[in-house]
């Protein structure tokens, strides 16, 4: 059963009359506001990583009284970190990922910025925002998927009407640990002689993944249904997926060495992770951490995108797997 937050509730967010009650609001939520953080720095002691579940829903409706409450002039990015919540943890969605909802609004620019991190953005709402990677204008519909690797300028705008919201996921947990992380702001606030693309190494559309998933096949033991992985060279640390699961269909309980944040792009229906069951929708983000038991079940034909550290644990001969 998918848990509903009520009308009133979603009205109470948006309706929040100070900024203070929103960082307030947003804590208790399991989120940490992107501006009040600084530059998004997970903490490095040690700790346990446990499920989480964050409903869009309700975290749209803080990000819609953020739209009205921060000024992106002021903040740089208008965005929630998705913190796993135990003490000293300010923004790590899992042990080498952290994930976070954005949005921005018509008209408005994010100035350009660089860091060690490798990073993506899963458009969950929008039409006509964008991102600049490197100089080229990358466009930003819902159910696209941009990649912007590490060491790359990038910035964000919306030409178009309507706010737009995404889901940012980035491996700075694992730059920090590794004491590589660094943060830039571009010289100029945003990079000049943009080029728009229509196709790029870094821009997967929704219509291309739709076709890649249509000649996929499920896998033959059960443990996902049929599933395109994304190529990513130039961020070797991080694996980003999309699969697809039949209504009724329900996967194999299984675990691996690797962390992961699905995001759900189409469908309902629920993942049980270490004895939690999670009742999910569209835009509905949870973690599954590194050994950690799962399963998914669609009550809908669904989409569930994955963001892991798979390639990382792979390359470094940590891979482990088991199944129930």
């Amino acid at each position: 059963m998918i848990e509903v937050i009520s009308a009133s509730r979603a009205q109470e967010l948006r309706e929040l009359p100070t900024l203070d009650r929103l960082v307030d609001e947003a804590r208790r939520m399991h989120m940490n506001p992107g501006w009040a953080i600084g530059r998004a720095t997970p903490s490095s002691a040690p700790s346990t990583f446990g499920p989480v579940h964050w409903r869009y829903e309700e975290c749209k409706a803080a990000l819609d009284a953020a739209n009205r409450l921060v000024d992106v002039k002021q903040a740089e990015r208008r965005n929630f970190a998705l913190r796993n919540p135990f003490e000293g943890n300010v923004a790590a969605t899992a042990r080498t990922l952290a994930c976070a909802y954005q949005s921005i609004l018509p008209g408005e620019s994010a100035p350009s910025h660089r860091h060690a991190a490798h990073a993506f953005r899963l458009i969950i709402e929008g039409h006509g925002s964008y991102s600049v990677v490197n100089g080229e204008k990358h466009p930003m519909e819902t159910g696209d998927v941009v990649l912007t690797p590490g060491n790359l300028w990038h910035g964000h705008g919306h030409d178009g009407s309507g706010p737009a919201y995404w889901l940012d996921g980035l491996d700075a947990p694992l730059a920090r640990y590794a004491g590589a992380m660094y943060f830039n702001e571009h010289p100029d606030g945003f990079e000049k002689n943009i080029r728009p693309v229509a196709s790029s190494p870094f821009l997967f559309r929704r219509a291309e993944i739709a076709r890649r998933l249509d000649s996929a096949k499920a896998d033959p033991q059960g443990f996902h249904g049929p599933k395109t992985v994304f190529e990513t060279p130039s961020m070797p640390t991080v694996g980003l997926s999309m699969e697809r699961l039949e209504a009724g269909q329900h996967t194999r309980r299984q675990r691996s060495t690797p962390s992961r944040v699905f995001c759900v792009v189409e469908g309902t229906g629920a993942s049980v992770v270490d004895e939690k069951t999670f009742n999910w929708a569209p835009g509905d983000v949870f973690v599954v951490p590194n050994w950690t038991r799962y399963e998914h079940r669609a009550d809908r034909d669904s989409m569930l995108f994955c963001f892991s550290d798979e390639p990382l644990i792979r390359f470094a001969g940590y891979w482990r797997f088991e199944a129930d």
